[in-house]
């Protein structure tokens, strides 16, 4: 069995080893498309502003990714099968990476034709626009992983018509994952984890919206509660951070109030707005068959070991199978895990 090595982040010494799967009223309702920026006690960040939303891009319709993968793999040829493709019960389908998985980048695989193919499945798997395709290659840098070249592409599973298969795509702060079974409640098929270098509250962090969004809840929350939002403490990072917490998780959703259940819509808009529809619409289904929204916390978490000035080093969504890890300092990790409960 090929099993992936664990990779370093090089900012912050953290190892990221493979992470075997775990045993087994929705966010974006009515409010999702017409929910504006309410005005409560506090300033709000501006968070869907032109500079920081995704932006609607016209762009050319492309193919499902699935659909393309299995194109990929048909144009494979036996040396090239025998790197990229694992079994679909290899346990590196549904491991986080912070680098290529196995090290091994497109461009010392694949041909140029299959890299275009690879860039198709890779915008397939994302949610539309320019916007996010910006965000999620880090304005073309791919972080440290520098170019798409470095990235990996895995195909787990035979990718013909009517069998199951998995895709992976792996690089420096990416795990991204296009599964064909969209209705086995986990969402993507595994764990996804985005991230990009900067300061998270650095213009220059192109995830920064996102944290501008949960900002704009939290300055919604009076005093009561705020003390259920704040939590003491560090929630974990990478595999750490998809552990449930037992208790301190911050505050139920059931304790917002009409306007700030908007708000939260508006986060959810923000952090499914990187995915296609298909996943999106998964992980909506999954929440909703694990009891609903309110059962989902919302915490702050202030980092006492951070010396720093900022406030709020991590900001996070928990509920029954559902975990958004959402690491702001010193940059911006995002570990995600959402499974039937």
């Amino acid at each position: 069995m090929n099993s992936p090595s664990p990779v370093q982040c090089p900012e912050c010494w953290e190892y990221v080893p493979q992470r075997p799967q775990p045993s087994r009223r929705g966010f974006l309702g009515s409010t999702l498309g017409g929910a504006a920026l309410l005005g409560f006690g506090g300033k709000l960040l501006p968070s869907l502003a032109a500079a920081d939303a995704p932006a609607a891009v016209a762009v050319k319709t492309i193919k499902p990714a699935e659909t393309l993968i299995m194109e990929l793999f048909s144009g494979l040829s036996a040396a090239q099968k025998k790197q990229v493709c694992l079994p679909f019960t290899d346990k590196g389908r549904v491991g986080t990476y912070n680098a290529a998985f196995k090290n091994e980048g497109i461009g010392k695989i694949y041909t140029k034709p299959q890299m275009e193919l690879i860039d198709q499945i890779f915008r397939a798997t994302i949610g539309p626009g320019e916007e996010t395709y910006k965000r999620m290659t880090r304005g073309g840098t791919w972080d440290a992983s520098k170019s798409f070249e470095n990235i990996g592409f895995h195909i787990f599973g035979d990718a013909t018509e009517g069998n199951q298969f998995t895709g992976l795509i792996s690089g420096h702060h990416l795990t991204l994952r296009c599964d064909t079974n969209l209705k086995d409640g986990v969402a993507w098929g595994g764990p996804v984890y985005y991230g990009h270098t900067p300061n998270g509250y650095a213009d220059t962090n192109v995830f920064l919206f996102q944290t501008k969004t949960a900002l704009n809840v939290f300055r919604s929350l009076d005093a009561k509660q705020r003390k259920l939002a704040v939590v003491t403490g560090d929630p974990g990072d990478a595999n750490a951070g998809l552990k449930p917490r037992k208790e301190n998780k911050g505050i139920l959703i059931s304790e917002l109030n009409k306007e700030q259940h908007a708000l939260l819509d508006l986060l959810m808009k923000d952090v499914l707005s990187l995915f296609r529809k298909e996943d999106a619409d998964e992980v909506l289904a999954v929440v909703k068959q694990n009891g609903g929204q309110d059962k989902i916390h919302l915490g702050f978490f202030q980092d006492e070991e951070m010396q720093d000035n900022e406030r709020y080093h991590y900001w996070r969504l928990e509920g029954p199978g559902f975990i958004w890890n959402y690491r702001v300092l010193p940059h911006v990790h995002c570990y995600v895990n959402i499974v039937n409960a």
